[in-house]
């Protein structure tokens, strides 16, 4: 059960044509930009995948694709459910259950839509328990959309207890909840990884094993190099931490089409095409396409910096 769903965790894009139809050779070219930047997972159908744009066909076609692209080397996680009424949520759950998903990953506002509290969450959750196989690793998201329901200590400990959760994408973006959940995991096999890039660091050092945030779309070795790297004392962490935590910043600048835009820049796919930002971003944000260009020469220069550092390293 305690199968590995952690480390960098990009959370995946969805590439669509310009007549808005998914781009799996796009896709394709996606994943092995993943696997050759430092990720360790790939979270597949998320909110940064676009997914409460997708219909149930493409979610899964989706996983399953991302599975098949991944082909073994790195576990693949798909959220499971967009829906609240219950009825559509098991036919969501069981149609992504048999997509061959490494686990799949439980949204919390959609096991306590109506935001009612414990108990309601709790009959939501062994709802979705009774409609799964008992051998399928599960994950939770605080997805922020439609809301963001954050799980309570008694709620995170229910699930710890049931020994059924291998991950949470832990979107609190609040230092102290993260560290009081790696406590309260322990030794459960219940990994706590954050997603807010202003406390990444400081989360990893705590405990958090990994992270989850939007911009391992743009950088995630940077945050690799980052993890694996945590406590070092020297000039350059400090640094890339600072900057990973600026760029960050970006992500109201239209994303998840910003990120698009800097895979087409790169040539990974074709188009920016988006069912979520409707909207021309440079022309609604000023200046967003230099911007890109500093994150850009920003992310090169500091994977200059870090090779330079690591060869000498393994010199000495």
């Amino acid at each position: 059960m305690h199968k590995k769903a952690n480390g960098i965790v990009p959370v995946m894009l969805t590439p669509f044509t310009k007549d808005d139809r998914i781009d799996w050779d796009g896709l394709e070219r996606l994943v092995e930009w993943y696997v050759d930047n430092g990720a360790d997972t790939l979270f597949a159908v998320c909110q940064s995948s676009e997914m409460q744009r997708l219909t149930l066909d493409e979610r899964t076609e989706l996983a399953r694709r991302t599975v098949a692209f991944a082909a073994g080397r790195l576990p693949v996680i798909a959220s499971g459910h967009i829906s609240d009424a219950p009825d559509d949520q098991r036919e969501e759950l069981r149609a992504m259950a048999g997509t061959g998903i490494d686990a799949l990953v439980l949204v919390t506002n959609h096991l306590d839509p109506a935001q009612a509290g414990t108990e309601a969450f709790r009959a939501g959750l062994d709802a979705a328990l009774g409609w799964l196989p008992g051998d399928l690793p599960l994950g939770l998201y605080e997805c922020p959309a439609p809301f963001r329901r954050l799980l309570s200590d008694d709620e995170f400990k229910l699930c710890r207890d049931s020994g059924r959760f291998v991950t949470l994408k832990d979107v609190s973006c609040d230092l102290g909840t993260v560290r009081r959940r790696i406590a309260m995991s322990g030794d459960s096999g219940f990994a706590v990884v954050n997603a807010n890039a202003a406390i990444a660091a400081d989360a990893m050092r705590a405990g958090s094993l990994g992270f989850s945030g939007v911009f391992t779309n743009f950088h995630p070795d940077l945050y690799a190099w980052l993890y694996r790297n945590k406590d070092l004392d020297s000039d350059l962490r400090r640094r890339l931490e600072t900057f990973l935590a600026l760029a960050a910043m970006a992500e109201p600048m239209g994303y998840p089409g910003l990120a698009k835009l800097y895979h087409v820049r790169r040539g990974t796919f074709a188009s920016a095409h988006s069912r979520v930002i409707d909207f021309d971003i440079p022309e609604r944000f000023w200046g967003v396409m230099a911007l890109l260009d500093h994150i850009e020469t920003g992310t090169e220069a500091f994977r200059a910096e870090i090779a330079a550092a690591d060869g000498a390293s393994a010199t000495t």
